[in-house]
C-alpha cells in the first residue's frame, strides 16, 4: 500500500511539493490561513485533481460556488493525473477571504512523479503495480484474497555446490530465477529529480533474516545479480537516473513458516528528500509489498504416486522384485538405495516425509528431513536435495530425539470438510503420549511448531505412544474410494480378527494354521489363538486404544462410521527397555501399507489357510476391491515385520501436489 505525506501551504511563500501518482497528498490549509479569514477557493493545473471535504460529517461544497468555508475539520487531499515533465511544472493556487476585499494567494508548486512497485499480488502470475490497490495494507487468505507469495530457495541448482541456494549470498543466471518472485520498481521523474531525492528499498530488521533481495544490474559486470538486502543488510539506497526508468529485483524466501516466524514479510520503498545536505533526510512517500512465505505442504495416499523410494538390503531381494512389479503396475517410478548408502538403515517412511511448495508461478518437491538421523541420515539432504527439489529440516540434531519424532509417525488426511469448516488440503496426524507421565513420549515441539505455523493443515494429535514403535502408520491408512468422499480410513481392529477367526472355527477350521510358510516361525492354530486368554486381554487394550483415536478422528476429519473399514489384525504387549508394556504387531500389520494409486502393497498376514486361500488376505480382499482397489500382499517377514515394521514403514512415496492452490483457503 502506498503513502504519501503532508503538504503544508503560506500565503506569501511559495511552497514546493512531490506528489506521487497514485497516491492522495494531504493538503494543508487551515493552519496557515491568515487571521481572519472565513472561507478559500482552490485554482489548479489541468493535470492536478483536488478534493475538498468535511469531517465529520463530510459535506460537498455549495453547488454553483468555488468556496469552502474555512474549518477546523477540512479535508483537502491533491492528486495529479500524469508524471512532470520538469520540477514544479503543476501548480495549486489557495485564495483566502475575509474582511479584507482581496483575497490572500497562498501558491503551491507541485513536481508530479511516478514510483511504484509492482508483484503478483493478484496471484495470477501477473505484475500488478501495488499503488494501485486501494486498502491493500494486509496480506489476505481466500480465492479473492491479495498479497504476494514467496518461495523459500531450498531446492540446489547450483551442482557445484553443497549448500541450500538460499544459503548462498548470490542468484544463478538461470535457473535459480525461478525459484523466486519479481518486483519491479518503475519511476518516471523529471531529469534531475534524484539530485536531491533518495529511493530506499528496505526490510524490517527483524525481518531481514527471512528474506533476501537480487537487483537485476543488467549487463554490468562483475555480476548481473547483486544481494542488495538480507541478513546484516535492512536497507539499501537505489541509484537511479531521472527519466523514465524500471528495476528489477528477484526475491527469495531464507526460512518456512515457525513458532517465531508467521511468515509474513514486507519489502518497502521509501521516497526521501535530500535537497538539503545539512540536514537529515525527510520522508515524502513510501510502497511496500507484503509477502507470504509459501508453507510445506504435505501430500496423503488419496494423491498420484509419482515416485516410491525404498532401501536395497541383503534379505529383501525378493521383496524388492515384488515391489518393482507394483510399482510398474502403477506407472510410478521407483527409486532403490544401495546398501552402503543406507547403511543398513531399512526405515525409509522414518527418516523423511516428501511434500511440497508453491506460488503461483512455480511448484517445488521439498523434502521434510527428521531429525532421528540413522543410517538413512544423509540420504535426503545427498541423494534427494537437488536441482528442482528442495530440502527443510527441523528439531534436534543431536540428543533428545525419541521414536516419535520419526515420521512414520506423521500423516495426512485426504481433504476434508469438519462442521462446516473446510480443510482443501487436509489435517496432518501426529502421534502423542495421549496423557503426560514420567514414561509417556512426545513428538520433539519444534517439530510440532513448524507442523502447526504452516497453517494449512492443521494438525490433529493421535494417542500412540501404547505402541512399542509409538507411529500412526501402525493403526491407521487412508486409501483412495468410489464414494462420495473420495477415500476410506482404515484402522487395525482386533475385534474384526477376533470375529473372523471366530467365524473360521464356527465352520470346522479350527486346526488351520497361521504363519504356515513363514521359515522357523512356530504355527498356531486358530483354536489356539482363540483359546489365549493373554493374547485376548492384549488385544482388549488395543481395541480401547484404537477406539479412542478412532472417536478423535471421527471428531476431528468429520467421518461417519461408513467412512471407517476395520482391517482385522492382531497385537501383543512387549516390555520396553523401561519395563513398560507396548504393543506391536502380532503377524505382518496390513493396514501399514503402501497406496501407489488404486495398487496397494499390503504386508502378507500369513493367516490361516483355507481352502488353499489366506482367509486373512480374502477378508481384506472383500472389504477393499469393491472401493475399486487392487490388493498385492508382499513378503515382508523378515526384512521388515521381525523388525517391529513393515511395507509402509520401508518405502516412501512423493505425490502429486494439489490442484487446489493453498492460497484460495481460509485457515
Amino acid at each position: 500500500m502506498a503513502w504519501g505525506t503532508v503538504v503544508h501551504v503560506a500565503p506569501g511563500q511559495p511552497t514546493q511539493a512531490v506528489c506521487v501518482l497514485g497516491t492522495e497528498t494531504q493538503l494543508d490549509v487551515y493552519s496557515s490561513a491568515p487571521k481572519g479569514s472565513t472561507s478559500f477557493s482552490i485554482t489548479a493545473s489541468p493535470g492536478v485533481v483536488v478534493k475538498v471535504a468535511h469531517r465529520p460529517p463530510a459535506k460537498k461544497s455549495p453547488t454553483g460556488s468555488s468556496q469552502w468555508p474555512l474549518e477546523p475539520g477540512l479535508d483537502v487531499s491533491l492528486k495529479l493525473s500524469a508524471a512532470s515533465e520538469s520540477t514544479g511544472d503543476q501548480q495549486v493556487q489557495i485564495s483566502y477571504h475575509g474582511p479584507a476585499p482581496t483575497p490572500v494567494e497562498a501558491l503551491l508548486y507541485i513536481t508530479g512523479v511516478e514510483i511504484s512497485l509492482s508483484a503478483d499480488i493478484s496471484r495470477t502470475g501477473k505484475m500488478k503495480p501495488t499503488g494501485s490497490v486501494k486498502n491493500q495494507r494486509a496480506w489476505t487468505w481466500g480465492p479473492r484474497g491479495q498479497g504476494a507469495i514467496l518461495l523459500v530457495n531450498c531446492d540446489r541448482d547450483n551442482p557445484n555446490s553443497s549448500a541450500v541456494d538460499y544459503q548462498d549470498d548470490h542468484a544463478l543466471l538461470s535457473p535459480d530465477l525461478e525459484d523466486l518472485s519479481l518486483v519491479t520498481l518503475s519511476t518516471k521523474t523529471p531529469g534531475d529529480f534524484f539530485s536531491k531525492h533518495q529511493l530506499v528499498l528496505h526490510v524490517a530488521k527483524s525481518e531481514m533474516d527471512k528474506v533476501r533481495v537480487f537487483q537485476d544490474n543488467g549487463g554490468r559486470q562483475p555480476s548481473r545479480y547483486s544481494a542488495v538486502l538480507g541478513p546484516g543488510r535492512p536497507c539499501h539506497l537505489l541509484e537511479l537516473p531521472g527519466g523514465r526508468r524500471s528495476a528489477h529485483f528477484y526475491v527469495e524466501g531464507l526460512a518456512f513458516p515457525d513458532a517465531s516466524f508467521p511468515g509474513l514479510v514486507s519489502l518497502h520503498l521509501s521516497l526521501l528528500d535530500a535537497s538539503n545536505p545539512e540536514l537529515p533526510q525527510s520522508l515524502l512517500f513510501q510502497d511496500s509489498v507484503v509477502f507470504r512465505v509459501a508453507p510445506w505442504i504435505m501430500t496423503p495416499n488419496t494423491q498420484p504416486p509419482k515416485e516410491v523410494y525404498v532401501c536395497r538390503l541383503f534379505e529383501n531381494e525378493d521383496f524388492l522384485m515384488s515391489l518393482t512389479a507394483l510399482a510398474k503396475k502403477a506407472k510410478c517410478k521407483l527409486t532403490v538405495c544401495a546398501q552402503d548408502e543406507s547403511v543398513n538403515d531399512r526405515w525409509m517412511q522414518d527418516e523423511m516425509e516428501i511434500g511440497y511448495t508453491q506460488a503461483p508461478h512455480r511448484t517445488l518437491p521439498v523434502v521434510f528431513d527428521s531429525p532421528r538421523n540413522r543410517g538413512l541420515k544423509d540420504f535426503p539432504i545427498k541423494c534427494m536435495l537437488g536441482a528442482d527439489f528442495g530440502y527443510v529440516t527441523r528439531g534436534p540434531q543431536t540428543g533428545s530425539v525419541t521414536d516419535l519424532d520419526s515420521f512414520g509417525n506423521l500423516e495426512v488426511s485426504p481433504p476434508v470438510t469438519v462442521g462446516g469448516k473446510a480443510y482443501p488440503l487436509g489435517r496432518i496426524l501426529i502421534g502423542d503420549s495421549g496423557y503426560p507421565s514420567k514414561e509417556s513420549q512426545e513428538m520433539h515441539q519444534t517439530l510440532q511448531d513448524f507442523l502447526g505455523a504452516q497453517q494449512v493443515q492443521a494438525p490433529v494429535r493421535l494417542y500412540s505412544d501404547w505402541l512399542s514403535v509409538g507411529h500412526v502408520d501402525e493403526f491407521l491408512s487412508f486409501v483412495p474410494a468410489f464414494c462420495p468422499q473420495g477415500f476410506r480410513l482404515l484402522l487395525a481392529s482386533p475385534r474384526a480378527c477376533y470375529r473372523l477367526l471366530q467365524e473360521q472355527l464356527k465352520e470346522g477350521h479350527g486346526e488351520a494354521l497361521l504363519f504356515q510358510g513363514v521359515k522357523k516361525k512356530k504355527q498356531q492354530k486358530i483354536k489356539d489363538i482363540l483359546s489365549d486368554k493373554m493374547l485376548r486381554e492384549h488385544n482388549s487394550y488395543v481395541e480401547k486404544c484404537i477406539d479412542w483415536n478412532r472417536a478423535v478422528l471421527k471428531r476431528e476429519l468429520g467421518l461417519a462410521e461408513r467412512d471407517i473399514v476395520d482391517i482385522p489384525q492382531l497385537f501383543k504387549l512387549i516390555k520396553d527397555s523401561r519395563g513398560t508394556p507396548k504393543a506391536e504387531a502380532f503377524f505382518p500389520n496390513m493396514v501399514n501399507m503402501l497406496v501407489l494409486g488404486r495398487h496397494l502393497g499390503i504386508p502378507k498376514p500369513f493367516g490361516p489357510v483355507i481352502n488353499g486361500r489366506c482367509c486373512l488376505e480374502e477378508e481384506v480382499r472383500a472389504l477393499l476391491e469393491p472401493l475399486g482397489l487392487h490388493c498385492t500382499f508382499l513378503d515382508d517377514y523378515y526384512a521388515y515385520h521381525v523388525r517391529q515394521g513393515n511395507v509402509h514403514c520401508g518405502t516412501n512415496v512423493r505425490r502429486q501436489p494439489f490442484s487446489f492452490k493453498w492460497w484460495h483457503m481460509e485457515p
